[in-house]
């Protein structure tokens, strides 16, 4: 199940709520109980991936080394 960010805009608090990709936008109280929440966007997957979308080594334009 995935987990989605929220900060509450009242007090700065950041939380986390497990939930159903169809529940994604409903509202999430925070802990302490404020209403006026936001969802934050988050990257999932792509922390601590050195190099992530750096090409293929290997030379040329291709990455492949056939054409140097």
């Amino acid at each position: 199940m995935p987990t989605y960010e929220f900060r509450c805009r009242e007090c700065g608090a950041t939380y986390d709520v497990n939930r159903p990709m169809i529940a994604a936008n409903d509202p999430a109280p925070c802990p302490d109980g404020h209403a006026d929440t936001v969802k934050l966007l988050t990257m999932a997957g792509l922390s601590g991936r050195a190099g992530a979308g750096a090409p293929p080594a290997g030379g040329g334009c291709c990455g492949g080394g056939c054409c140097s």
